[in-house]
């Protein structure tokens, strides 16, 4: 049964939640505080589903995007919404101040949600009188092609509340995941961090080159990531499961953690070196046209992935 939800903020991330609730059939009530982002972000999101129609991923970029609302005020996006997305600046303080205003006006029994991708919700939610219903909601960008969202609750989130948000996700497609208590980064981002720090280490110790290093995630590691993770990958890289694989190499990653375990800043020289490598395979001027290269094989992915899993199960 469609429904109403609102999305506060009309950027990047923004407009891809947009996509994703009302892709699923949904009433969106979009609002930003700048009047300028508002009005641009609807010919920016009807490119973006242009390119999901083209790859036959929905079936009408116009009956879709016509579900999206722009709205004057936030309060007037959150009118009869069972759910509010934010998607605003990224500092406590902001949050702050918008979660004390939804938490006004949003419905008794709305949902209101954090895009936010470091900041747990206990920061700027702990004095709002409907803390309970409050949770941060942290997408893949962009959500509507990459569908993991982490339930992130403060430690007064009703526990109620963090079920009906993952049947909320299921039912918009989204692929939610519950972070049991609040840790920086959440969970995704510690991941991606711990890949990173030993990819720039390896960078600046002159063990392998960025591209080469790309090179070895994407058609390595990730060809099996795309559709297992990292514990079903171990359980099938070994003949007895994953207690015989960590038999046969707990001792080898044992001693690469130990060497691994040096914290190292992201120094200036090998960032330096990075770009450097980086801007002779893609120029400043292109990283736009490859953001919307990378939406496209997304697509393609994604498109794969479903029909895989038709025939093959998940």
């Amino acid at each position: 049964m469609p429904e109403t939800f609102a999305v506060a903020g009309a950027g990047l991330i923004g407009r891809a939640w947009a996509i994703v609730f009302a892709r699923a059939g949904h009433t969106v009530h979009l609002w930003d505080g700048s009047a300028d982002a508002l009005a641009a972000s609807i010919p920016l999101l009807r490119a973006n589903l242009d390119d999901l129609e083209a790859q036959g991923l929905i079936d009408s970029a116009i009956e879709v995007v016509q579900r999206v609302l722009p709205m004057p005020t936030l309060g007037d996006a959150l009118d009869g919404a069972r759910w509010m997305q934010e998607c605003i600046a990224e500092t406590v303080e902001a949050k702050l101040g918008l979660f004390e205003e939804a938490d006004r006006y949003a419905e008794p029994d709305a949902i209101l949600a954090s895009s936010s991708s470091s900041i747990t919700a206990s920061k700027y939610t702990e004095d709002l009188p409907g803390r309970l219903r409050c949770l941060v909601a942290h997408p893949v960008n962009p959500p509507y092609l990459v569908p993991l969202v982490e339930l992130c609750p403060a430690p007064w989130t009703d526990p109620a509340v963090i079920q009906r948000a993952r049947q909320i996700m299921d039912s918009v497609g989204m692929v939610p995941v519950a972070v049991n208590k609040e840790v920086e980064g959440f969970v995704l981002n510690r991941l991606q961090g711990a890949l990173l720090a030993e990819a720039f280490k390896l960078v600046a110790d002159g063990v392998i080159s960025s591209a080469d290093l790309d090179k070895t995630v994407k058609d390595g590691l990730g060809l099996r990531w795309s559709f297992m993770g990292p514990f079903e990958t171990i359980d099938l890289n070994a003949p007895g499961g994953v207690a015989d694989y960590c038999k046969r190499y707990g001792g080898i990653y044992e001693r690469l953690q130990a060497e691994q375990a040096e914290v190292r800043a992201w120094d200036e020289s090998t960032v330096k070196r990075i770009e450097g490598e980086r801007r002779k395979v893609l120029g400043a001027d292109d990283l736009g046209g490859r953001q919307v290269w990378r939406d496209r094989r997304l697509m393609s992915l994604l498109k794969h992935k479903q029909a895989a899993t038709d025939e093959f199960g998940s």
